[in-house]
């Protein structure tokens, strides 16, 4: 007897397997036969569901079956290793060597912490094997650590070799697996140093500096934060002799992890300096894409403040976007934080809302690709249960699927947070152990496999429509009156 899962898996397999398969003759007009995948299902075991439409011819059944047997009992190998192309824009969308790239990816901020300890290096490792086998391309983590023991600055220009090593592994070690990885390059936070400790270090040097919020806007810091940018971003890998700023295995860089400037809620201070700091991050690197590290609230002057959680940092997902040298958009969502003691149905409510109109605004306002950079669900909230995160994973992969599958700006995610086996002292409530968590596992899994086939089935339809119009040039060159001097005159 088939298990519900497991009719569940062969019939995701079978809808990529109807998308990507060429039509036959009597098929071509059908309409109406695109794939739809609805999150989250109402039993965790069946990770999705998948409609198609009907009318497909027997020939086309037995095509499919042989798909699927080579699908579900041939060798899945994960992501290809990361090439020598960087990641582009085409429009609303990034690109890989000219065809779309979907990012179904996870955040690990503790790469560079463990990388930099040999005697931990094989968590490294293991967290993006085990993220590569189940077809996850993107990571996020963190290019900083700033203060104290073990930091990769000590002070300004005063670097830990040991600690950039540990970089150097992690950027080695994704490119091996095939992870294109978001380098952020400064927290908003006290964690890992932050705005804080450099707002200190300029105090220690005797400058008159009031609040930490004063990093965005005082001179002396400023030049902190931008010597750290160079010192990044021209660094030579040990491992791979290639500096991070030539690396394709860096997808994109992130200038700050959650901007914040309560003190400032009209929003300049944070626009004056993303608009500063992408410049001068692009004047050094115009290989990579870059992104702010919005969380996505809105301003205050903007009509959309209306689906902010009932409270304002100082900046503008309209606004800052927009800016010149900000590739793509990003976004946050954390309703069990945000929206403290309500009920799942409400923050599933907040969720759905928050993804919609951010979707709308990336693609009718921006025109820029949008990418949830972090979401979860923590375990430690009250009669926490798998299911519930299983629904937010579900209800965050159904919106990118849908918009990107019809062509719109959101280009993929990545959760909070992968963790491998034996981490405890790092678990924060969110994490993601996939060998402990088979229906979350699951369901990246099964997302990851959508966006994968998503993105061959549109590079096949651009090479078609490339194709077709090469083949109209060539008949419209044949059709014309030869205009050549006649022979023998």
């Amino acid at each position: 007897m088939i298990s519900a899962e497991y009719r569940t898996f062969l019939t995701v397999q079978i809808t990529i397997a109807v998308e990507f398969s060429a039509p036959d003759t009597e098929d071509r007009e059908e309409e109406g036969s695109s794939c739809c995948y609805l999150y989250p299902p109402t039993e965790a075991s069946s990770s999705c569901i998948a409609i198609y439409g009907r009318g497909r011819s027997s020939s086309r059944r037995m095509r499919l079956l042989v798909i699927v047997l080579v699908l579900l009992f041939g060798p899945h190998h994960g992501v290809e290793a990361a090439g020598g192309e960087f990641i582009g824009i085409s429009g609303l969308h990034f690109v890989l060597n000219g065809n779309p790239f979907f990012a179904n990816g996870f955040n690990a901020y503790w790469l560079m912490t463990l990388a930099s300890d040999p005697s931990q290096r094989d968590k490294v490792s293991s967290a993006l094997s085990d993220a590569s086998s189940h077809e996850l391309s993107v990571a996020r983590t963190w290019a900083f650590s700033d203060g104290g023991i073990n930091a990769l600055q000590y002070s300004p220009g005063s670097y830990n070799e040991q600690t950039f090593q540990g970089l150097d592994f992690v950027v080695s070690e994704a490119g091996k697996y095939g992870i294109r990885l978001i380098l952020s390059l400064v927290n908003s936070y006290d964690n890992f140093g932050g705005r804080k400790q450099y707002v200190q270090w300029a105090r220690d040097q005797g400058h008159n500096i009031g609040s930490e919020d004063e990093f965005f806007t005082d001179p002396v810091v400023k030049g902190y934060f931008k010597d750290h940018v160079k010192t990044v971003l021209t660094r030579v890998n040990n491992i791979t002799g290639v500096a991070y700023k030539d690396d394709p295995t860096v997808f994109a860089w992130e200038l700050m992890n959650e901007p914040r400037c309560p003190s400032d809620l009209s929003g300049k201070s944070i626009q004056d300096w993303i608009t500063e700091m992408a410049a001068y991050l692009k004047s050094i690197d115009s290989n990579h894409l870059l992104e702010a590290g919005l969380e996505g609230f809105y301003g205050e002057s903007s009509p959309q403040k209306q689906a902010n959680p009932g409270f304002q940092v100082g900046t503008d997902f309209i606004a800052n976007n927009q800016i010149p040298g900000i590739d793509f958009a990003t976004l946050h969502s954390y309703p069990d934080q945000w929206l403290p003691n309500s009920d799942d149905q409400s923050q599933l409510a907040f969720l759905n809302n928050w993804l919609d109109v951010h979707i709308q605004d990336a693609r009718d306002v921006l025109r820029k690709p949008l990418l949830v950079t972090e979401f979860g669900k923590s375990s430690k909230d009250p009669g926490f249960s798998s299911e519930q995160r299983d629904a937010m994973f579900g209800a965050v992969y159904s919106k990118i699927y849908s918009s990107a599958s019809s062509g719109g700006a959101t280009a993929g995610s990545c959760f909070w947070q992968l963790m491998a086996q034996g981490m405890d002292s790092y678990r924060d409530g969110y994490e993601v152990v996939l060998s402990e968590a088979p229906s979350t596992t699951r369901i990246i899994t099964v997302h990851s496999r959508q966006l994968r086939y998503l993105g061959r089935l549109r590079a096949r339809e651009r090479n078609i429509a490339k194709l077709e119009k090469a083949k109209a040039m060539r008949e419209k060159q044949l059709k014309a009156p030869h205009r050549g001097k006649a022979a023998g005159n």
